[in-house]
């Protein structure tokens, strides 16, 4: 009998079992991920790549490690010798870089796909939303024009701009506006380095980038209208960036792209674990996503380039006020049509950065230990401005890095951001807002009170420890459906128009299934009578599709003969369990924070993120994953984290409000609660245990109370 190892892929972290012997390609593509090559598997083209990931992994309970796969190759050898710039310049090694056609599997192993190596791109849904900002950048930028030095008046370069940029801001900004002195303006020191040499380059006529009305950080020689900045929302799973024009507020470029630290743990616990474990475990996750943020950041530009070159850009005139601090009467007055030269790294001026608590302290290399050890605490809550050169941010090594302020242990500057963007202390009434992710955030309040939690969903809800779940990519199953008079289903797959019973084309699309489909398929699979509200199959039902597979009983969403895959595509009675678990968890904090509240429902919910965005609400509350509420008052907004990013980008004044507000928000770890445990085992069923759902009882019109229910109800 052939011997079996463990494999598991990231970041689409699809798993399993695969013969001894099999090449690491062929074992990806008998789990459902395709990687790229065009050479047959001759080890000619490249394009089949994927890195090794050595080390302890405890949540898979493996040992992976460079031996555990069979020796390089001649071809492979061959083929990196004739590429040691590739090898340099992504600082990996032979043996820690393979070719999957050639590799074959020896033993367990922890493989990580690159993207450029995916043949199917994961599909990150955290567009930006069309939201109305004020512009008011901490960004702002003064053409100023001196006269050169003399023997009679040999005032410092610095002092000479410093008085300049004190009469071009006067005339820009209007004397009724409070101001600095030039003695009371700084600048930067790498600024500072190049000073004299710009200075008389430009024959003394220059433009001045200013931060936060105080600090000088760039000098060009002539006239540059445009400022940018980019704003960050980085997620457990995802990591998305908007590079903005911050004159206009324009999103000129949106990137995005798998958080690269998923390798080393899908959620946030895991991820602090392996920094403890591993002397070196920090360093990877920070260098991670830093070099994330920096291919996303080149990206952006060549993408905002493409775009912009056919463009051209008129020199403001004296009505420009607010929005072009570069005016008449400093300019020369006279209206200049030229084009727009490409933009580069080092003009984007600012960042705004967002994230969970672990993602914000891996960000700035501060060990995440602390946040995952009782009493949880972190480094540091206040927002912060760091210069762009001190975290290896490659845009201008002067440029400052804001980053949100914290609420609590694992309430992150994300959080923060969403606050910043849905408002809930201006409200009235009381909002719930929920960040659903590996780790679901929650605020509940009004103008008056607002009070917060996190809990651990776990990866179930995206796709992960779902035995055929896979995240959002071509292929996935995204919205299923289940005949109750015949307990057939029917799917939509991401990248195919239609439901697969529209057409006979759909066939050999599908190969696994994301997070909102999984939603859909266990609330449906209750809707339809096909498990109980404990989530257990019934077994006397007369379909072929309820059977009895190798792990326990489960249901075929598609056989075979539909799949690329070759294999049966079910739910099973495991990932019932799975889902379970977290909607039980994300339930039982909201229903926590309502209480502390004295309220029975929230008037409004808000569902945010790329997941939010994209689950059914009706299902959602059929299976209990969110409180009952009038389903007209369920919203879905979208990356809501990343518009609050990009709000305080734009507009430095919401920068001082959400400092102001996030210190006034009560906190609550759910572990202090003394009922927490008995509230999660009342939230494992279908919706609730105990609770009515009135607004979708007509979905389950013969629901009977549990008689279990009383066992965890004081």
């Amino acid at each position: 009998m052939t011997k079996k190892h463990n494999i598991i892929l990231q970041p689409s972290g699809r798993r399993g079992q695969v013969d001894e012997g099999t090449s690491v390609r062929s074992a990806a593509r008998e789990l459902g991920v395709e990687i790229e090559s065009i050479c047959a598997e001759n080890a000619t083209c490249g394009k089949c790549m994927v890195l090794v990931e050595e080390g302890r992994f405890e949540k898979y309970n493996i040992d992976s490690k460079r031996e555990n796969l069979s020796s390089v190759s001649n071809e492979e050898a061959a083929y990196f010798a004739r590429r040691p710039k590739l090898l340099k310049d992504k600082g990996w090694e032979v043996g820690q870089v393979r070719l999957s056609c050639q590799a074959k599997i020896r033993g367990d192993m922890l493989i990580n796909v690159p993207e450029e190596s995916r043949g199917n791109k994961q599909i990150v849904r955290k567009s930006a939303g069309n939201r109305v900002i004020e512009i008011k950048p901490a960004i702002r930028k003064y053409l100023v024009s001196m006269t050169p030095p003399t023997l009679e008046r040999p005032i410092a370069d610095w002092e000479r701009l410093a008085k300049g940029l004190e009469t071009s801001m006067a005339l820009v900004r209007g004397t009724e506006e409070k101001l600095p002195r030039w003695y009371d303006f700084e600048i930067d020191y790498a600024c500072l380095r190049t000073l004299a040499k710009t200075l008389r380059e430009a024959k003394w006529n220059v433009t001045v980038t200013v931060w936060n009305d105080k600090e000088v950080i760039a000098v060009q020689a002539g006239y540059h209208e445009e400022s940018y900045g980019a704003a960050v929302d980085i997620g457990s799973t995802t990591v998305a960036l908007y590079l903005c024009n911050l004159r206009t507020g324009e999103v000129i470029a949106s990137e995005s792209e798998m958080n690269p630290q998923i390798v080393y743990g899908e959620d946030v616990m895991s991820r602090i674990q392996y920094a403890i474990d591993q002397p070196d475990g920090l360093e990877k996750l920070h260098k991670a996503i830093i070099s994330t943020l920096n291919k996303l950041l080149k990206q952006a530009v060549k993408t905002a380039n493409m775009s912009l070159r056919a463009t051209a850009t008129l020199a403001p005139d004296a009505s420009a006020g607010e929005q072009s601090p570069i005016n008449e009467e400093i300019a020369s007055g006279e209206e200049q049509v030229r084009p727009r030269n490409d933009m580069k790294l080092e003009e984007i001026h600012e960042m705004v950065l967002v994230g969970n608590s672990t993602m914000h302290h891996v960000l700035l290399n501060l060990h995440p230990k602390d946040l995952g050890l009782a009493p949880f605490v972190p480094t540091i809550h206040k927002s912060m401005d760091i210069k762009a050169r001190e975290l290896g941010l490659h845009i201008s090594p002067s440029g400052n890095i804001h980053i949100l302020p914290t609420i609590a242990s694992f309430v992150g500057a994300d959080t923060s951001a969403v606050i910043l963007a849905e408002e809930p202390h201006k409200q009235d009434e009381n909002w719930l807002l929920i960040d659903i992710g590996t780790n679901a955030e929650l605020v509940l309040g009004n103008r008056k009170r607002l009070v917060c939690t996190s809990t651990p969903t776990g990866p179930a809800l995206e796709g992960a420890h779902v035995e055929y779940g896979m995240r959002a990519a071509p292929g996935a199953m995204e919205r299923v459906h289940i005949d109750e008079t015949t307990l057939e289903p029917k799917y939509k797959v991401v990248g195919v128009d239609g439901w697969n019973t529209d057409h006979a084309e759909f066939i050999g699309h599908v190969k696994g299934i994301c997070g909102s489909a999984i939603i859909d398929a266990v609330a449906e699979l209750f809707r339809a009578g096909i498990i109980d509200s404990r989530g257990k199959f019934k077994k006397e039902l007369s379909t072929t599709r309820v059977r009895e597979g190798e792990s326990g009983w489960e249901y075929v969403i598609a056989w075979k003969e539909e799949t690329s895959i070759g294999r049966d595509i079910p739910i099973t009675q495991q990932d019932v369990r799975q889902i379970q678990l977290a909607k039980a968890a994300l339930f039982t904090a909201a229903r926590t924070l309502l209480k502390r509240s004295n309220l029975q429902s929230p008037d409004k919910i808000i569902l945010a993120g790329g997941f939010g965005s994209y689950i059914d609400k009706e299902k959602a509350m059929l299976i209990g994953l969110i409180p009952d509420c009038e389903l007209d008052k369920v919203y879905a907004v979208g990356n809501a984290a990343g518009d609050g990013a990009r709000i305080a980008l734009l507009n430095i004044e919401k920068r001082n409000e959400i400092d102001t507000v996030t210190r006034k928000v009560e906190r609550f770890e759910l572990p202090t609660d003394p009922e927490f445990q008995n509230q999660f085992m009342l939230a494992t069923s279908f919706p609730h245990m105990s609770e009515p759902f009135p607004h979708i009882a007509h979905l389950i019109p013969n629901r009977k109370a549990d008689p279990m229910a009383k066992n965890f109800m004081k």
